[in-house]
C-alpha cells in the first residue's frame, strides 16, 4: 500500500458510477478502485479499468465483495423471493447469532474472486466488502482464507482506527461503530500472513459538505492510511446516496490526489 490510499467503492453498481470512478482513476484523483464483481454490470464495466491493472498506473484495483442486499453469483439459502441477500444489518445479526452457512458463503466469496480475476486478468490488489460485512464473525475468517488462496499478496481492509485518531475527525460515532465490529481483525489478518491498512477514514452522513470533510478524513492519519469514498453519477433506482456520489465526484475531480495531499502539507509516498 502507499502511505495514503483514497479508494472509490462500488465500481459496477451502475454504469454512471463505474464511468465516474474510471475517469477519476485515470486522472489520478483517486489511487484505488473497489469493484463489485458479482453485479450484472461488472462484465462490461471491467473494461473501463482493466487498462489500469498494471503497476505503473499507480492505481490499485481491488474486490468489493457483495455479501448483502444484492444478487449473489451462487445460490444461498439466505436469498429472499427476489433472489437478493439480506440487508447489511440483517447479515450482521445473523453473523453474531452464528446462523450463517459457512460453506455457502465460502463458495460465494470464491466465485466473486474468480469473477474478478476473469475480467482483470490477475488477482485483486486488496479485498473488502460492501457495507463492511467482511468484518463480522463467521465472515471474516472466510474472507481471510479465500484471500490467502486466491490473492496471497493482497491486503484486506480494516475499517478501524485508533481511538485518538477517530476522535479528531468528523462523525466519530460512525467510525467507532465500525471499529467495534472490527475488533481483533487486524491481528487475525496478521496471523494469516496478510497485510492491512493502518488508519481508516471516510465516515460521514452523505449529506455534509464534502469539500470541507475530505481533508479531515486524512487528519491523524495512520502509517498506511485508507480513506473510502463513493463518487458516482446519475440516480440509479434504490441508490439512497446518489446525490452524495455526485457531490463527491465534483470535489474529487478538481485535483489529482498527490497534488491535493501536497496542498494540505502531506508528504505522499506513491
Amino acid at each position: 500500500m502507499p502511505s495514503y490510499t483514497l479508494c472509490a467503492d462500488d465500481f459496477a453498481l451502475s454504469r454512471g458510477i463505474s464511468e465516474t470512478i474510471a475517469d477519476l482513476a485515470e486522472r489520478r484523483c483517486i489511487n484505488a478502485v473497489s469493484c463489485m464483481a458479482s453485479l450484472p454490470g461488472w462484465t462490461e464495466d471491467a473494461a473501463l479499468i482493466a487498462p489500469l491493472a498494471v503497476p505503473e498506473s499507480g492505481v490499485q484495483i481491488g474486490l468489493h465483495l457483495v455479501l448483502s442486499d444484492e444478487l449473489p453469483l451462487t445460490r444461498l439459502s439466505l436469498q429472499d423471493s427476489r433472489g437478493r441477500l439480506p440487508s447489511p444489518d440483517r447479515m450482521m445479526a445473523l453473523a453474531y447469532l452464528g446462523k450463517l452457512d459457512a460453506i455457502e458463503l465460502a463458495n460465494e466469496i470464491d466465485a466473486q474472486i474468480v469473477a474478478f480475476i476473469e475480467r482483470i486478468g490477475r488477482p485483486p490488489d486488496f479485498v473488502d466488502a460492501h457495507q463492511h460485512v467482511h468484518v463480522h464473525p463467521g465472515v471474516r475468517a472466510l474472507v481471510i482464507a479465500a484471500t490467502r488462496r486466491h490473492a496471497p499478496h493482497a491486503w484486506i481492509r480494516n475499517p478501524a482506527d485508533a481511538l485518538r485518531s477517530m476522535a479528531q475527525r468528523p462523525f466519530a460515532g460512525k467510525a467507532l461503530g465500525s471499529a467495534f465490529h472490527a475488533l481483533g481483525l487486524r491481528r487475525q489478518i496478521a496471523r494469516a500472513g496478510l497485510s492491512t491498512n493502518v488508519g481508516f477514514g471516510g465516515h460521514y452522513d452523505f449529506r455534509g459538505n464534502y469539500e470541507w470533510l475530505l481533508p479531515r478524513f486524512f487528519a491523524a492519519a495512520g502509517p498506511l492510511h485508507l480513506v473510502m469514498c463513493h463518487p458516482g453519477a446519475g440516480h440509479p433506482a434504490g441508490d439512497a446516496i446518489a446525490d452524495a456520489r455526485i457531490a463527491e465526484a465534483a470535489v474529487l475531480r478538481r485535483q489529482p490526489l498527490q497534488a491535493r495531499l501536497q496542498s494540505w502539507g502531506i508528504d505522499h509516498t506513491p
